[in-house]
């Protein structure tokens, strides 16, 4: 199969978009089928798009030079779900996915942003109360009907309440783990650019914050005109907001907004600390460098009309006499002052972990088996994790009575 062939198809799959119409499957096939099988076709659809996601290959370059054989050489991925990759590829879309949408009754996309509210969930409310979209799920809330449903009390009812208020107030920003995949995937396809030195997410995602409002991406390159012109063509934009000789503004189809500015490489620390934030964070250290007769902005540190520093973050730091700060701890919260004491902290990373005390099998909600997870387990270099299914007691998580908890603990211990 020529790869010149599938150049159209190549743009169009990227991993993250993949990965989401394996998990969109996987939740309507939990959601809308009775079938004893559908838990396990359903995890299956879970497993790929995990796999998917943290692909370091782009999976239409595995089709393009392997077709179905190299899709089936990703692990997680067998003949069903294979087929429906290479329909996507070559189609956008998957006619499977398309006809459970249009049977299903339900606004998965608007009941799934609620906290707490997932697959099992939305199926028992719409079997129960005929809920099918978020108003639905409010007004039977407010009616006192939701306590009705198994798993569900008079203070479970409260807080979905309260659950639904945050979420209208907050629709315009997205919790970063469902966004992540494609901010990397983005990421990624800007620093393979030729003449591009440095690619990054900055802003909130750099400081991860639990929810995003935008993504503003920053890039170094020799020549900015064709990094703007791949930025506003890529096939996730749904409209260019506005472009400039280096700068671009563009919404794109997952509903978030997204920015690029490509900076010289000489401003490319300043630019990151700058865009980074948080505001509260950049406006004490602007401050802090009028204090010191320096001027701090996008482009660099400068004493009058010399520029003293800006080439790397650590450098615009160090010429306000500060300890580099991580992107985590920029609020403006007492990180400025144990910078200036050469006192920050070492923050945790993965690899500082040592165990997991609450992870979830296929046996209640979880989608991985006991043997995945610790395989997972050990590959991330965990010593111990704590298998916490549910219980029956909690109808909504389908979990184990006492002799599947006793078949579980054997099966540990094997």
């Amino acid at each position: 199969m020529l790869r010149g062939g599938l150049a159209g198809y190549c743009c169009l799959a990227k991993n993250a978009n993949i990965a989401k119409v394996m998990r969109d499957l996987g939740f309507l096939t939990e959601v809308g089928e009775d079938d004893p099988n559908a838990q396990f076709r359903s995890r299956a659809y879970y497993r790929a798009a995990d796999t998917i996601a943290s692909l370091p290959e782009d999976v239409a370059d595995i089709y393009s030079k392997n077709g179905i054989k190299g899709l089936l050489e990703i692990p997680s991925v067998g003949k069903n779900i294979a087929a429906k990759i290479e329909e996507y590829i070559k189609t956008g879309k998957v006619r499977a996915l398309e006809d459970m949408k249009a049977k299903l009754p339900v606004n998965i996309d608007e009941l799934y942003g609620i906290e707490g509210v997932g697959p099992k969930t939305i199926k028992m409310l719409y079997d129960k109360l005929r809920v099918k979209n978020l108003a639905d799920l409010e007004r039977v809330a407010k009616e006192g009907k939701l306590r009705a449903v198994p798993g569900f009390t008079e203070k479970k009812e409260h807080d979905m309440l309260k659950r639904i208020e945050f979420f209208k107030r907050g629709k315009s920003r997205r919790i970063i783990g469902e966004i992540y995949p494609l901010i990397k995937q983005i990421e990624k396809s800007l620093s393979q650019l030729p003449g591009v030195k440095n690619a990054i997410a900055a802003g909130s995602v750099r400081r991860m914050k639990e929810t995003i409002g935008d993504i503003d991406y920053l890039v170094t390159a020799s020549d900015p005109e064709p990094v703007m012109e791949f930025f506003t063509k890529m096939p996730e934009v749904q409209e260019v907001v506005g472009k400039g000789p280096a700068k671009a503004f563009v919404r794109l189809a997952s509903g978030i907004d997204a920015d690029l500015l490509v900076v010289p490489e000489e401003s490319w620390g300043s630019a990151l600390q700058y865009f980074t934030g948080s505001k509260e964070h950049s406006v004490e250290l602007r401050k802090m460098a009028i204090s010191k007769g320096l001027r701090l902005n996008e482009w660099g540190v400068y004493r009058g009309e010399r520029k003293v520093a800006g080439t790397t973050e650590e450098e615009v730091y160090q010429a306000l006499g500060l300890q580099w700060i991580p992107p985590e701890m920029r609020e403006n919260s007492g990180e400025i002052e144990l910078a200036r004491q050469s006192r920050v902290p070492k923050l945790v990373e993965y690899g500082t972990l040592k165990g997991d005390l609450q992870v979830h099998s296929e046996n209640s909600d979880g989608t991985a088996t006991i043997e995945e997870m610790a395989r997972g387990a050990k590959a991330f270099g965990l010593d111990y994790v704590a298998i916490t299914d549910h219980t029956k007691s909690l109808a909504l998580a389908g979990g184990l009575d006492g002799q599947e908890l006793l078949q579980q603990a054997n099966k540990i211990r094997e």
